[in-house]
């Protein structure tokens, strides 16, 4: 039998885009080579908005806008950003891309719209889901499987984002 991943939830209200840019700040701040970030929610959750600031505490220069058309955009930081928007392609088509290179490279990888490759994304990682709520606030729901993921949502848990 295959050992259980630990896996830890935390859930965060964002009531201001400054809020969505703590919990990117405190993610980015802790991020390592291979660090993989998928990022699901309806159209106009703040995906983008999220990782644009990821990007920004990740001391990438310059702007960071969505890949929507070109699919994968690379950046330089303080280490390599992947940046990938797979809205516009089947699981199959992303298969022939090579991912894995990005999944598991030298940089840190976030997936907008990972719902739509599940079958391709690495068992660990952190899952965050973007839902927005009556009020036009936004839950965004973190889930890590495996480590570090699972020790930055028990932090989280603890501590909340004010702990950067």
């Amino acid at each position: 039998m295959a050992q259980q991943k630990p896996q830890y939830h935390y859930e965060y209200q964002s009531h201001h885009l400054e809020e969505t840019e703590q919990l990117a700040a405190f993610l980015a701040k802790r991020a390592i080579p291979g660090t993989m970030i998928t990022l699901d929610g309806d159209l106009g959750a703040g995906k983008t908005h999220f990782s644009k600031a990821f990007a920004r505490y990740l001391e990438v220069p310059g702007m960071v806008n969505s890949p929507t058309f070109t699919i994968i955009k690379e950046y330089q930081g303080r280490m390599p950003f992947y940046h990938m928007d797979v809205y516009r392609i089947t699981e199959a088509e992303a298969a022939d891309l090579g991912l894995d290179d990005y999944f598991f490279g030298e940089g840190a990888t976030l997936v907008e719209w990972s719902s739509r490759i599940e079958d391709l994304l690495p068992e660990e990682r952190l899952a965050i889901q973007i839902t927005v709520n009556e009020d036009n606030s936004r839950t965004i729901a973190c889930t890590g499987y495996g480590e570090p993921y699972a020790g930055w949502c028990q932090e989280l848990i603890q501590n909340g984002v004010s702990d950067n």
